[in-house]
């Protein structure tokens, strides 16, 4: 496939990347940094700029291309964004996620683009960016939890889905969001991981989960290999938690009083993953035990 990709110089899309291109697709990035990239085609782009997004998307991106019209992209992988609060102004981050998100899903309906992933996130279901600590509604925290945040780039992400969903619902291609939690570079697991095992109140507003980066490239490729679900939202986390205390004691040390609705493994994830590995056959391969325990 050949693939629009946005936002791959990113902490994620580095990683994402590889991981698609090891499974034969051809990808472009578009950012407004170039990512380093071997082998990546890259066009710099303003994405809340509506005119920039189309003409990306529908023009040449490297001189072997120039032998023939510029060819159709297969593919959407919408990564792009401010990817926090706390880096420039609440509203800002709030105005360029919704924008750059509906000027890309526009382009590409309108272009015939049949299927769409973008990046949403844990954020979503509030806990992340709370002001104080917020419990989840239930343990696991799955898609059906309600998404209320406080914070404006939650917001901006529960609003991106609506988008998605209102385009998919006159178009009828599939778009898929991925509810991203906490994403993980393989060298991280020895510089933070280590803190976490001695503090696990550390990892209670990403609810206890974590995604490695090419864990993440995996479940894009899994979404790409699937057609035909429509509109669907996909927590992506890997199986387990980020600490190394059982859930029975997460349970009791930070989520007494709420309730549990699934039994869960001696170390499984409180941010569900069932519905990806479900329907679109995700599977986590890499893990923080994997290396942290080992070491130590």
């Amino acid at each position: 496939m050949r693939i629009f990709f946005t936002g791959g110089s990113g902490k994620a899309g580095r990683h994402a990347i590889p991981v698609l291109q090891a499974a034969g697709h051809r990808v472009v990035n578009i950012d407004q940094v170039a990512s380093g990239l071997s082998n990546t085609p890259e066009l710099l782009v303003d994405l809340c700029d509506s005119g920039q997004v189309f003409g990306s998307m529908s023009q040449w991106t490297d001189f072997d291309e120039l032998n023939s019209a510029p060819q159709p992209y297969d593919a959407v992988v919408h990564f792009a964004a401010v990817p926090r609060i706390m880096i420039g102004t609440d509203g800002v981050a709030f105005q360029q996620n919704t924008q750059s998100t509906y000027n890309v899903i526009e382009a590409a309906v309108k272009l015939g683009i049949r299927k769409i992933i973008f990046a949403s996130s844990e954020t979503t279901y509030g806990v992340c960016f709370a002001a104080g600590e917020l419990l989840p509604n239930y343990i696991p925290v799955d898609e059906n939890h309600p998404t209320v945040p406080h914070d404006s780039y939650a917001m901006s992400k529960v609003c991106n889905e609506a988008t998605a969903r209102s385009f998919q619902a006159r178009s009828g291609v599939d778009i898929y969001g991925l509810r991203i939690n906490n994403v993980i570079e393989p060298h991280e697991y020895a510089e933070n991981f280590p803190a976490f095992v001695d503090d696990p109140a550390l990892r209670r507003r990403n609810i206890f989960a974590y995604i490695d980066a090419r864990d993440l490239g995996q479940m894009v490729t899994c979404c790409l290999d699937t057609d035909g679900l429509g509109y669907q939202v996909f927590n992506v986390a890997n199986d387990d938690s980020s600490v190394a205390l059982p859930s029975a004691q997460v349970r009791e040390q930070f989520y007494a009083g709420v309730p549990v609705v699934s039994d869960m493994a001696e170390f499984e994830t409180f941010y569900s993953n069932k519905k990806a590995k479900q329907m679109v056959g995700f599977a986590p391969q890499f893990g923080w035990r994997d290396v942290t325990l080992k070491q130590d």
